[in-house]
């Protein structure tokens, strides 16, 4: 794995950034235009789509700013909650292509996004209203028990227990999300540690080559209290990441 120094962003740093998003932009109005109509006659297409678009973003990453991804562990396949760590853009990127079926937990206001929004909507992406507080949990509940109704399943789900992107090395409180979904759908919770954040900062500018790992850890089954999934899934994924900040030269826990 390219070890990371921490130095200050180069020129070139900041070009590759600007050059890698013209090219994200350009790629996904391209295959939405192009996968649009497909979708609308086949929806189960909406996957192949996904999966061509994040081709191309992992692709771009690796050629335009040589920052590859090493994957550890065994992604899940089958129906399941995924629970990660989120530094940046990249884990998202990457955490979706390791998924066959992926669908994510996010805010309403990304899936209102033209073009990106739409094909969200279309592989099962579920939208919070986190103003709505227990109200909003349970909308996701059913969305996810919809979900399951449906001929193809529900797929991986993929959560943030932190709700937002960190920094390398910064811990947030735990929400119980994770916990609740599984008490109420008897889902196995699959944790993920990353270091993306060393090389894709938080606010995905500039972007530093290098090699992220994404690592996915032993699942945790339903059957347990709420409080001791999250408390295990949450020393689970915060000593796996530190092990993966500390092993490329990232910075000592916040």
């Amino acid at each position: 794995m390219n070890p990371y120094h921490p130095r200050p962003p180069s020129p070139l740093d900041w070009l590759r950034a600007v050059v890698y998003y013209l090219y994200a932009a350009l790629v996904t109005f391209a295959l939405g235009l192009w996968g649009l109509p497909q979708v609308l006659v086949h929806p189960e297409r909406a996957h192949r789509v996904a999966r061509l678009w994040l081709d191309q973003m992992l692709g771009a990453a690796r050629v335009i700013l040589g920052v590859r991804i090493e994957y550890r562990g065994t992604p899940p396949a089958g129906e399941c909650i995924v629970a990660s760590k989120h530094q940046s853009f990249l884990d998202i990127l990457a955490l979706a292509h390791a998924c066959p079926r992926r669908a994510f937990v996010m805010k309403r206001e990304v899936l209102r996004v033209p073009i990106m929004g739409w094909f969200a909507r279309k592989v099962g992406c579920i939208p919070i209203d986190r103003a709505r507080g227990k109200e909003a949990m349970k909308q996701i509940i059913a969305g996810i028990e919809a979900a399951r109704a449906r001929p193809e399943g529900l797929g991986q789900l993929i959560i943030y227990p932190e709700g937002t992107r960190t920094r390398p090395g910064q811990k947030l409180p735990y929400k119980h999300g994770a916990g609740t979904i599984q008490r109420a759908t008897g889902l196995s919770i699959h944790p993920v540690a990353v270091n993306c954040g060393l090389f894709w900062p938080k606010r995905g500018i500039p972007i530093r080559g290098g090699t992220a790992v994404i690592e996915f850890l032993p699942p945790i089954p339903a059957g347990q209290r709420s409080t001791a999934v999250m408390e295990l899934l949450e020393a689970r994924i915060e000593t796996a990441s530190d092990r993966l900040l500390a092993e490329a030269g990232g910075p000592p826990p916040a």
